[in-house]
């Protein structure tokens, strides 16, 4: 179909492992816990972080960059358009390497890490919008490719090592003392993830097509969810993909653990959906990886479908809410709804659509 826009392929490296089958293998086995992390002295927290690698913060992203393209195929000679998403950037570089040039830079820079160590040789785009980076790039691209600006184009979302990002959520006491427990009895608050993960977007017909989507702001609580921002994006991309609620055969939750921003985001989907579809959450499989989330969630629930495994829950659900998160995939599963909420307001969602199904 002209002006189509599909998932071509994905990467993946998370806590779970450096590609898609480890990752599979890792949630069969019941995943992977996150670990201790130091932020200063006698201070620390739990992170869902990457495999561990030699080398300077520098050398593991750009050997991390190439292994997660690489298992998106071939791209000959790199000349659409890559776009970076992340939330910290190269705050990582700047603390371990570069101590007097704290917050310094350009915005750019950490981009052009990305496209030095890909040799890219066509255009190359910043998305910086706290955890909503990489869903807006994916929107972007896609927007692009769509309009005939493009045949192709490659999304990468990276939340790399750096103390910077749990030191200022740790300050807001926003984070979960344990493992993530979204939606869950006990939850307290978000566990934070590492990820680079990469989405293939082109206009040739693949299993997987991006249908729509949709990006609202509503800065009204800075650090939190709206339940007016989450029936709007919803609703926007709904309308976008000419689909109707009942037509929706899972949603891939944001739930990042957060007491009062889940029971929002619970609240209004009931009020989108008269019935819920069923519920997949995948931050208790990643942790929360920020401006990773939106790319990394969405290859991890595309590597779960297509490889016949699902991310288990091993911990109580919060009855109050009166919901249950699927723990398999959909027997009808064609249209999927993908939603990611972040800090500023963001809330942004996409559609997705099983070709095959």
């Amino acid at each position: 179909m002209s002006g189509s826009v599909y998932l071509a392929g994905t990467g993946l490296a998370s806590v779970l492992g450096n590609d898609m089958p480890g990752a599979l293998d890792a949630l069969r086995r019941g995943g992977m816990p996150p670990t201790p992390v130091s932020i200063a002295r006698g201070v620390g927290w739990m992170v869902y972080k990457l495999p561990p690698q030699e080398g300077s913060w520098r050398d593991r992203v750009r050997r991390t960059v190439r292994q997660v393209v690489a298992q998106t195929g071939d791209w000959g000679a790199r000349t659409a358009p890559l776009f970076v998403a992340s939330s910290s950037l190269d705050v990582g570089e700047m603390e371990h390497e570069k101590p007097d040039l704290r917050l310094g830079g350009d915005l750019q820079d950490f981009a052009g890490i990305v496209a030095a160590a890909l040799d890219w040789q066509g255009p190359v785009f910043t998305i910086s919008t706290a955890c909503t980076s990489a869903l807006n790039a994916l929107l972007a691209a896609a927007d692009l490719i769509r309009s005939g600006g493009a045949d192709e184009a490659l999304v990468l979302g990276a939340e790399l090592d750096n103390r910077f990002t749990a030191a200022g959520f740790r300050a807001m006491q926003l984070l979960a003392p344990g493992s993530a427990q979204p939606f869950g009895a006990e939850r307290r608050g978000l566990v934070l993830g590492e990820a680079v993960a990469a989405l293939r977007l082109g206009s040739r017909p693949a299993r997987w097509r991006i249908t729509g989507g949709a990006n609202v702001v509503d800065g009204r609580n800075p650090s939190g969810t709206e339940a007016s921002a989450v029936r709007a994006m919803c609703q926007a991309a709904l309308a976008q993909s000419g689909l109707r609620p009942d037509d929706i055969d899972l949603i891939k939750v944001q739930a990042a653990g957060s007491p009062v921003n889940d029971a929002i985001e619970v609240e209004a989907l009931k009020q989108v959906f008269d019935r819920l579809p069923p519920l997949v959450s995948l931050k208790s499989s990643l942790g929360h990886t920020l401006g990773a989330a939106g790319a990394a969630e969405l290859a991890l629930l595309v590597g779960c479908i297509e490889g016949g495994v699902w991310p288990s829950t091993d911990y109580p659900l919060d009855d109050t809410l009166g919901i249950a998160l699927t723990t398999e995939a959909p027997a009808k599963l064609r249209n999927i709804l993908l939603n990611v909420v972040g800090f500023g307001g963001g809330h942004a969602s996409l559609m997705l659509r099983d070709c095959h199904a």
